[in-house]
């Protein structure tokens, strides 16, 4: 006899949303049933943000230790072990991750259930041990996972993505990346940093996301820089005795050889397994249960989703936002409790990040740019590279947005990201303190721009003026 499992909650899934979800329930005063398969972890610190921080903070040390002769000091010969490099990242990445099982391990007994979940019914699960759950309400937050197209997948373990690189016991010597998002541009750049010849392929024209034609030409050329780009191309792949070769064609056409593939053609999410056509949910065109943000409800029905598996913002704050949000609805249905949704924000740990906020320019918007190669202390950094543009909406000058690639960008963009969702105007941005030297400076010039477009005036600086090269 099946043996049923009841709860007034049920998450699927123990990543940063479906921890949130069952936390926020639990909070809530509902029972509750937490599954996952193996409780590894959550993605941010198994296989993403803090890996991939910390092969991007060893690319640093090594830059910044090629780079100090503009200040007249010598450091000679710069020498990268690649597998004390490697070993760091597994070792700082386990600590976390072990910290994250721990805070799971908090979750009083009873609640955790270990095994994979099926739909057999809008409000009944079964695991993969046979065991059914009833459950009043369910949250799904199963995640996401990289998507290998089959020519890379036939290549086996020459073929890496950013749930397999880190394992790598030492740095390659020649990698090609496979797609020019976050993922992409972030683990380019860092190796190529560290030593390794790195080519950068993708179909497309774009990288990062980047709306601006100025800022996305900066981020261009400061990539080229460090490695080699092949954009707008279409790529053959072909295992061989001592690695990959790849023939592309497009806007450019050639052949090389690399001992890898990272592949970072995206993370779709994690549904193929959960057998949706029992939950009687209607799906968008890529099998994503159709939901409202505000509230993270799946049409009319009992079903939430949360992170990732939504396929709408994928970042760490939007996910445990989702997963609160989901959590609270899941124990009020059938009432609905709206959530003011954060102001769209994300960053790419380039060098220097690449951070895109809000909307973009569209008809009425003011826009204004500021070119950091003659910023006061970007400059004095030996950092005066990059570009920014604001978005502002007519007639006020109110900021929706920004695209940046610049120094401290992602300073910068939670500053921004903070004032888009406050409302504020260009004008009361300038009405703020600036301290000098800084690279906040830099922000006065889009801003200036942005309020000599509007109808109101222009305000006076508190200390007077700004100095040449600020």
């Amino acid at each position: 006899m099946t043996e049923t499992l009841r709860c007034d909650v049920a998450v699927i899934g123990a990543g940063t949303a479906g921890l949130a979800a069952e936390r926020a329930a639990r909070a809530a005063g509902a029972t509750t049933l937490l599954i996952d398969p193996d409780y590894a972890g959550t993605t941010c610190a198994t296989v993403g943000c803090m890996p991939s921080k910390l092969l991007i903070a060893a690319s640093h040390a090594a830059h910044a230790a090629r780079s100090t002769d503009m200040f007249g000091i010598s450091v000679g010969d710069v020498a990268i072990d690649g597998r004390a490099v490697m070993q760091r990242v597994r070792d700082e990445r386990d600590r976390f991750a072990r910290l994250t099982r721990e805070n799971i391990d908090d979750i009083p007994d009873g609640i955790r259930l270990t095994g994979r979940a099926m739909f057999v019914a809008p409000d009944r699960l079964r695991l993969d041990d046979g065991r059914d759950i009833a459950a009043e309400r369910i949250v799904i937050a199963t995640g996401s996972s990289p998507f290998v197209p089959d020519q890379y997948a036939a290549l086996g373990k020459l073929a890496l993505t950013n749930e397999t690189l880190f394992e790598l016991d030492d740095l390659p010597t020649r990698l090609a990346v496979v797609g020019s998002g976050s993922i992409g541009l972030e683990l380019a750049q860092a190796l190529a940093r560290l030593g390794v010849d790195v080519t950068l392929f993708d179909r497309g024209n774009r990288l990062g996301g980047i709306r601006c034609d100025k800022v996305h030409s900066a981020l261009r050329d400061i990539i080229s820089d460090d490695l080699t780009l092949r954009l707008g191309v279409e790529i053959v792949a072909t295992a061989t005795d001592d690695g990959v070769t790849l023939a592309w064609t497009g806007s450019s056409s050639g052949k090389a050889d690399f001992d890898h593939v990272l592949v970072a053609t995206g993370r779709p999410p994690n549904l193929d397994s959960l057998n949706l056509k029992a939950s009687g949910l209607a799906l968008d065109d890529h099998g994503v249960p159709l939901h409202d943000r505000a509230t993270m409800r799946c049409r009319d029905s009992a079903i939430f989703l949360a992170g990732d598996v939504a396929s709408d913002l994928p970042l760490l704050h939007e996910a445990s936002h989702d997963g609160a949000i989901a959590g609270r609805n899941a124990v009020a249905h059938p009432a609905s409790i709206e959530a003011d949704r954060f102001t769209a924000f994300s960053i790419t740990f380039t060098s220097p990040p690449v951070a895109r906020i809000g909307q973009s320019e569209d008809e009425g918007v003011i826009t204004g740019t500021a070119d950091f190669s003659d910023q006061g202390r970007a400059r004095v950094e030996g950092t005066n590279r990059g570009v920014l543009t604001l978005y502002a909406a007519a007639p006020d000058g109110r900021l929706i947005g920004a695209d940046l690639c610049s120094p401290e960008s992602e300073h910068l963009a939670h500053m921004l990201a903070w004032a888009v969702q406050q409302g504020q105007t260009a004008t009361d941005l300038l009405e703020m303190p600036f301290y000098h030297p800084t690279v906040e400076e830099g922000l006065k010039q889009a801003l200036r721009t942005i309020c000599g477009a509007t109808p109101l005036p222009l305000p006076e600086d508190q200390d007077g003026g700004t100095p040449p090269g600020a």
